[in-house]
C-alpha cells in the first residue's frame, strides 16, 4: 500500500514540527516546508527519519514562503513531483506581528503583512491542492480520504488589541476553514480547523512571563502550557480518520482555556 503524504508548512520549528514528528510517527512521509530557517529545516528532517516507523517513508525539505503567490505555487509544484501525490495539507505556517503594538498605533504595513502570510497564503495554498486533488482519479492513500487542517489560533475569537492585525488573520483563516470544508466534502476532503491556545514555541517567547502568571493565577484549567506535541498528536488524529464524519469542526488544544466559567 502506498505510503501517505503530509504537506506540513512552516514544520522547521514550533508547531509544524510538533506536526511532523507525530506524523512521522504514523507511519505518514512528509514535506517539511521552511520560509527562512534552512538548518533548523534539517534538524527537523533528522528527529522524522528517527521517528519513522518504515523505511518507505521519507522526508524532503522544501523552501517556500507561502505568503508570496510564485513560491506557493512551486511549493505545490515540487512537492507533487517530489512524491507524486499528497493526501493531506497541514496549514501551520504564519507569524506573529513583528511589533506589538496598540491598535490605534499599529501600522498598516504589519497589517499586510500578518494577512499576506497567515491568511491568504494558506487560503490560496489549499486552493492549488484542492485544483490538484479535484481533476486527480487517484485514490488517497489514507483510507477515510483527504484531509486539510488549518492550524488558527485562540486568537480567532479571543480579542489582543495589542495585536490586532493578528487576531483578525485567524479570525480570517477560521473562516478559510469553514469554507473549504463546505467546498470539498462533495471530493471526499475532510477539513478540519485546529485552534492552539497559550502553546510553548518561538512565538511566544517573547511573552513568557505574561502567560506564566496567566497559567499561575489559574486561566488555564489544565494548568500547564501547551506543547508541539500536543499539537502534533491532535492533527496525527485528524489524518488518521479519527473524526471521519466531523468535516468543519474546530478542535481546540488549549487546555481547556476556551470553556465558559463562573
Amino acid at each position: 500500500m502506498r505510503v501517505p503524504v503530509a504537506l506540513v508548512t512552516g514544520s522547521s520549528r514550533g508547531l509544524g514540527r510538533g506536526c511532523a514528528l507525530e506524523l512521522a510517527k504514523a507511519g505518514f512521509s512528509v514535506a517539511i516546508n521552511y520560509a527562512g530557517n534552512k538548518d533548523a529545516a534539517a534538524e527537523c528532517r533528522e528527529l522524522c527519519l528517527g521517528a519513522a516507523v518504515t523505511e518507505a517513508q521519507r522526508f524532503e525539505i522544501f523552501q517556500a514562503d507561502i505568503g508570496l503567490r510564485p513560491e506557493r505555487e512551486k511549493l505545490v509544484e515540487d512537492v507533487f513531483a517530489a512524491f507524486g501525490s499528497l493526501d493531506a495539507l497541514v496549514n501551520n505556517a504564519g507569524m506573529a506581528p513583528r511589533l506589538r503594538a496598540d491598535i490605534l498605533l499599529a501600522e498598516e504595513e504589519s497589517f499586510e503583512q500578518l494577512m499576506r502570510v497567515n491568511l491568504q497564503g494558506p487560503y490560496f495554498l489549499t486552493q492549488a491542492v484542492a485544483k490538484r486533488w479535484a481533476q486527480s482519479a487517484q485514490p488517497s492513500a489514507i483510507p477515510t480520504g483527504r484531509k486539510i487542517v488549518f492550524i488558527t489560533s485562540i486568537s480567532a475569537s479571543v480579542a489582543s488589541p495589542g495585536r490586532g492585525e493578528y487576531c483578525v488573520s485567524k479570525a480570517g483563516l477560521s473562516m478559510a476553514a469553514m469554507l473549504w470544508a463546505c467546498r470539498l466534502a462533495e471530493y471526499g476532503v475532510s477539513v478540519y480547523e485546529l485552534r492552539p491556545g497559550i502553546m510553548a514555541t518561538d512565538m511566544t517567547s517573547a511573552v513568557k512571563e505574561k502567560y506564566d502568571a496567566l497559567i499561575a493565577s489559574g486561566g488555564i484549567p489544565q494548568n500547564r502550557w501547551g506543547t508541539p506535541e500536543d499539537a502534533g498528536k491532535a492533527v496525527r488524529a485528524l489524518l488518521a480518520g479519527d473524526l471521519a464524519y466531523s468535516t468543519g469542526s474546530v478542535i481546540y488544544v488549549d487546555g481547556g482555556f476556551h470553556l465558559a466559567r463562573l
